[in-house]
């Protein structure tokens, strides 16, 4: 019953389960913002929210029993993006055991699909309902919740080079468009771009640190979709504080890839000093809100 990610939110020392049930029954009784909408089955579904610090909280997912009784069916901990991280189109997709949703997006900045956890589940249900099918979102404000995290110094870098891996990414966002719409010399040198860079990698790696050659990553982790290795420049940190726990929380605005979302980690589970212009490397659940 112990939320994986609750001690990215400043419940680190949370162990018991009991303790959790009276968390929740705080939330359910005393919500700060509390939504209702009608599923697809004609049930109603109730989402309680109440934040424990800036943009941190924990939502609690349910309906009511005979109209009376309040039935939980789930809660996550959440952390509010601040910024749109990608333009692409999202597409929706139910979990099968609940009420709960995955946004889709293939960003081409990745390279690879995007899978995140939706946060507005209240919003995607209305627009469901009013449209007669899941419509997609034109962009999402993605955030992450680390449960371990290790900050590293930046990659010394010329204006020179700053430039030339700019130009270089916007010619690989340019190649992938192409070839996703079925251009054979597009897929010819995009495969032929990565044999070099596997090429280069292969002898550099073994008289430098990966770290060191490699600026930023988006890597799946583990067997859950939506959870990410990342490594990406730090943009922004302030330290925050859970109000009922007291303790403090690192709020880290993050560039990885070129996708700008923000991360919140436990102070103790950070390894090393953020600031900004250095890097952060974690590991992620990612959140994110649809936008209409």
């Amino acid at each position: 019953m112990i939320h994986s990610f609750l001690r990215s939110i400043g419940f680190r020392e949370m162990k018991k389960s009991s303790d959790v049930y009276e968390l929740l029954e705080e939330i359910i009784n005393h919500p700060d913002i509390q939504q209702a909408e009608v599923d697809q089955n004609g049930n109603t579904f109730i989402e309680c929210k109440k934040e424990f610090g800036d943009g941190i909280g924990i939502a609690v997912c349910g309906d009511y029993l005979d109209n009376t009784e309040f039935h939980m069916q789930y809660y996550y901990p959440y952390l509010l993006g601040t910024s749109d991280s990608t333009w692409e189109p999202v597409e929706i997709e139910r979990h099968a055991e609940k009420e709960s949703y995955a946004g889709i997006c293939d960003d081409v900045r990745l390279g690879v699909t995007l899978i995140f956890y939706v946060q507005n589940h209240t919003e995607v249900m209305r627009e469901r309902k009013l449209a007669g099918h899941y419509r997609n979102g034109v962009s999402a404000t993605l955030s992450g919740l680390a449960s371990y995290g290790k900050i590293l110094l930046p990659i010394q870098k010329t204006a020179e080079q700053i430039e030339q891996r700019r130009k270089s990414d916007e010619h690989r966002i340019h190649l992938i468009t192409e070839a996703r719409e079925g251009n054979p010399v597009a897929m010819e040198h995009l495969t032929l771009q990565d044999m070099d860079v596997y090429t280069s990698l292969s002898r550099r790696v073994m008289r430098e640190d990966i770290f060191s050659i490699v600026e930023s990553s988006f890597m799946p982790y583990g067997i859950e979709s939506d959870q990410y290795t990342v490594l990406g420049e730090i943009l922004d940190c302030r330290k925050i504080s859970n109000h009922m726990t007291g303790e403090e929380i690192w709020n880290i605005a993050l560039n990885c890839n070129n996708i700008l979302f923000d991360v919140c980690i436990n102070a103790k589970d950070l390894l090393g000093e953020p600031a900004i212009g250095r890097r952060l490397r974690a590991q992620i659940w990612l959140q994110g809100k649809i936008n209409y």
